[in-house]
Formats: C-alpha cells, structure tokens, sequence
C-alpha cells in the first residue's frame, strides 16, 4: 500500500496493494491494521454510497463540532474530481485546496480529516462514491461553502454542473464560521 502527503497537512491519497489476474482483481478497500499506521486512531462509524450522473456536483460539504467528520472516500465506478477545502483558521493552508481524480480504474483513496470542506464532480457518464466517515451524520451540524465561490477559485473539470438546491445555498468561504481553529 503507497500513501502520498500533500501540502496541505492531514490529506492523503492511498493506493491500496491490489492483485489481478485473469478472472479480475482483489484489494482491500479498508483493514483495521493497516490503516492504522497510515491514519492512526481513526474509527470509521458510517458508510456512504452514492450515485451520480456525469457533471454532478456535491458540496463543498462539512460538519461541525462532535459531528465534525473525516471521510476515506473512493470510487466504486466511474470517475471524479474529488475536492477538499482546509477551513481550518489556524492552519498556513487555510482556504487552500487539494483536488484529486478517484476512479474505479485507480481504485484510489482520499483521506480527509475533520477541519476540510469536501465534494465531488462526476467525470464520467455516471459514478459510484463510497466514503467511510469517522462520526455519524447530524443534520443540524452540517455545512455547504458554495462550490464556485470565487475566493476559492476551484476548476471542477466540468460545465454546467448538475447540483441540488440545498448545495447552491452554500455560503461564501469568507463567511464561515471559525468552527476549526
């Protein structure tokens, strides 16, 4: 298993170790044991899947307080640009950002700590995303940034993005609350 650091201190991508051969391939998509030497004392207490069709856009999404929560997030099938925000005030990277491409041909992982904003467009004709999250979801505890906010300048990869109402109310990043100091 490989796992690669960004600047943005907490974000990593891990390659799982995967064996193919001619009826397919096997990995595994999470171990206890060793995932621990790569993101130490995290406990994982829901899972998400969703599916989405090409140039679907969702976030940027986070929570707050006890519910704040990290996310181990892959691609079951297709492909997407997968985003993290740092919103935490005292971080030197604070309200930059890391964008990765997760697929179910690089059968990749992006782990997000609590203290990021995160989301995802869909690349391909429809996609598949899964993510582990380390607290359960509180609807009163959650958060949107908008996704085009012009502080953050993100390039999505897309035109005319496909998004819910509820995400087009995101705020503006410079209008977030100091949750993450």
């Amino acid at each position: 298993m490989i796992a690669e650091k960004f600047e943005i201190e907490g974000l990593i991508l891990i390659e799982p170790d995967v064996f193919s051969d001619a009826r397919g391939f096997f990995f595994e998509s999470y171990n206890t044991q060793k995932y621990e030497n790569i993101i130490p004392g995290v406990s994982f207490f829901q899972d998400n899947i969703s599916k989405s069709c090409k140039n679907t856009l969702r976030g940027l999404h986070y929570q707050v307080g006890e519910s704040a929560q990290g996310k181990l997030c892959q691609v079951i099938f297709g492909e997407v640009l997968d985003v993290a925000v740092d919103i935490r005030f005292s971080s030197p990277t604070f309200g930059k950002y890391q964008a990765v491409v997760l697929s179910s041909e690089n059968r990749k992982q992006f782990w997000i700590p609590p203290g990021f904003a995160h989301g995802f467009a869909v690349l391909s004709d429809e996609a598949i995303f899964m993510y582990k999250c380390t607290s359960f979801y509180s609807k009163k505890d959650e958060r949107c940034i908008i996704y085009n906010d012009p502080d953050l300048k993100i390039n999505w990869g897309i035109e005319n993005p496909v998004i819910s109402e509820k995400d087009l109310m995101g705020r503006r990043f410079k209008d977030i609350d100091k949750d993450f100091e």
